[in-house]
């Protein structure tokens, strides 16, 4: 059996409905984990999920939309991938907001919070409310989708970075919590990815050679190089990875 292989497993992947969500949401289905699409729109998901039916067979993805500034909507989320799949193994916080660029200066209090919330609090949430089944089988994976700006300062995105560098934090806090209940909590760390969500820093001809600049492979990265590392850190090929930041940015953080 494949280091790699999900048979067997279940996962919930938010912001799944586009972008990194869906690529690794894809890319678990194809290493036969069942999957759950969730977005704040349900027809996304819905279309998401029949896609990987198709493909995979009927009951591989079921679809539920949930704002992870709900904790009611992430409760149900919990619920309904329990009774559709009798437990979740997997959990993936992918869904981010960002709701301003440019310097901190000029951030609203109501869009900082908004940052924070939906990027720190909200992952807290989901992961406490599907952790105590996984203290009980002694076994999970969960998987931070963070970013290479919790690394460094930023005059665009620098409330998004602090929220980012809090998840590396919170996924070392847990890790030391319930790594005794052999469960892992790890982050991955982006850098420039071609997604709708980081629309701004890509299409803008100067962001992109400032970013082009300083990254070694002189690209930005796609939507499914960052599902390999989800996928490593949910498997068996990760089972002894703990509280860590795999980075995966093309080499910008080294240059």
């Amino acid at each position: 059996m494949s280091l790699f292989d999900l048979t067997g497993k279940s996962a919930i992947i938010t912001g799944s409905s586009r972008g990194i969500g869906r690529a690794i949401a894809e890319e678990m289905a194809e290493q036969g984990a069942k999957v759950v699409i969730s977005s704040r729109k349900p027809e996304p998901c819905e279309e998401v999920a029949a896609a990987i039916n198709a493909k995979h067979g009927d009951g591989t993805a079921i679809a539920v939309a949930a704002n992870i500034s709900s904790k009611d909507d992430l409760q149900n989320l919990v619920d309904q991938t329990n009774a559709a799949f009798g437990k979740i193994d997997i959990v993936v916080c992918n869904a981010a907001s960002n709701p301003y660029y440019g310097p901190m200066s000029g951030i609203s209090d109501e869009q900082f919070e908004k940052v924070l919330s939906n990027n720190i609090i909200s992952n807290h949430w989901l992961i406490q409310m599907a952790l105590p089944q996984m203290v009980e089988r002694k076994d999970g994976a969960i998987v931070l989708v963070s970013s290479i700006g919790g690394l460094k300062g930023s005059p665009i995105i620098g409330a998004y970075n602090i929220s980012k560098a809090a998840d590396f934090q919170l996924a070392r806090n847990l890790a030391t919590e319930f790594g005794k209940h052999n469960i892992r909590i790890n982050c991955i760390a982006p850098g420039l990815i071609k997604t709708d969500f980081a629309r701004a820093l890509w299409e803008n001809p100067d962001n992109l050679k400032r970013a082009l600049a300083t990254t070694p492979m002189a690209r930005i990265g796609e939507p499914e190089e960052i599902a390999g590392a989800a996928v490593f850190l949910a498997s068996k090929a990760g089972s002894y990875t703990n509280g860590q930041m795999i980075v995966v940015d093309g080499g910008t953080t080294i240059s």
